[in-house]
């Protein structure tokens, strides 16, 4: 178990090509909490040298990875994809077995992973990685929707501002709610999402579909018709069963799911324009009515479009 104190340890280890952002949400959070109750240090697997950040910023890191060696809570920021420094893999073997609670931000996880820290457990990353953390930790179980994931000793988020969400989540966890939305308040950001709320994932817009190029440009054109998979064979020029099999291979899912898809991305477009109204979103993205907009959007994101405009509504 880990030590229970009146001042929590959180030690925060920056990778080399760290994440500059994700380093500086769990710096922040926890080293200006303001009432005594966390200290933060940040450590190096170099420390003392200039440590890169993938935005081009150097920093100079004082601590060493015995830092570790007495944390309540080690958070690992993400980092440019690659193989970490075996050592800092053994600092964080050594913390979990000590009973430290281990968190990572984005892909902090392919660190965790690299550890083994996430065998046989639940865990989430940026959704642009997170095929490839499936791929490369195959015994991990990679779910590339939620915020973040609570696996006990074990954390893990998404990208960028779900470091955010988790770092909230954790001031919950160990001081009770009203302390995360004290947090909440002072650094002028809504209370934390719950972490079952899927991530904003868009679709492969980019990806036209080769011969379906013509088709889908159509379909995204029209989506306030009332567009059936039929119709898209029609435009297509061919059979419902050539069209699925091409859906499958260019997209990796169904015509109608496809469809549904670029009907959600057109609805959190409109929801973002807080003059639309909700029935009139669900109307224009060809979802009908704002009841069914809203099975669908609880359905994809597991939150609801009104919850969606306040999160990104200035």
């Amino acid at each position: 178990m880990r030590k229970k104190a009146a001042t929590h340890h959180v030690v925060v280890l920056a990778m080399p090509s760290v994440v500059a952002f994700d380093l500086t949400i769990a710096t922040h959070v926890f080293g200006h909490e303001g009432h005594g109750r966390y200290a933060v240090t940040i450590c190096s697997p170099e420390p003392g040298a200039s440590a890169t950040t993938t935005s081009g910023l150097c920093l100079s890191i004082e601590a060493g990875l015995d830092a570790m060696a007495d944390a309540d809570t080690v958070i690992v920021p993400g980092f440019a994809r690659g193989p970490a420094p075996r050592r800092a893999l053994d600092a964080l073997n050594l913390a979990y077995r000590r009973g430290a609670r281990i968190a990572s931000i984005c892909t902090g996880a392919f660190a965790l992973a690299q550890a083994g820290l996430l065998d046989g457990r639940r865990a989430t990353t940026h959704w642009f990685h997170a095929d490839a953390l499936a791929r490369e930790h195959p015994r991990v179980k990679v779910d590339a929707n939620a915020l973040y994931i609570d696996e006990g000793q074990v954390l893990t988020s998404a990208g960028l501002a779900a470091g955010l969400d988790l770092c909230l989540y954790l001031i919950g966890c160990d001081h009770g709610r009203s302390a995360a939305v004290l947090r909440a308040r002072h650094m002028v950001t809504p209370l934390h999402r719950a972490g079952g709320q899927a991530q904003f994932i868009p679709s492969d817009a980019s990806a036209d579909g080769g011969d379906l190029a013509h088709v889908t440009a159509w379909a995204c054109a029209n989506l306030h018709l009332p567009i059936t998979v039929a119709d898209l064979a029609r435009k297509g020029m061919r059979s419902s069963r050539t069209l699925h099999r091409g859906f499958r291979t260019s997209f990796g899912m169904s015509p109608r799911a496809w469809l549904i898809l670029q009907r959600l991305r057109a609805a959190c477009t409109m929801l973002e324009n807080p003059d639309i109204t909700v029935d009139e979103v669900a109307r224009r993205s060809g979802l009908g009515t704002a009841t069914n907009l809203r099975m669908h959007f609880h359905r994809a994101f597991a939150t609801t479009p009104t919850d969606y405009r306040r999160a990104f509504t200035p």
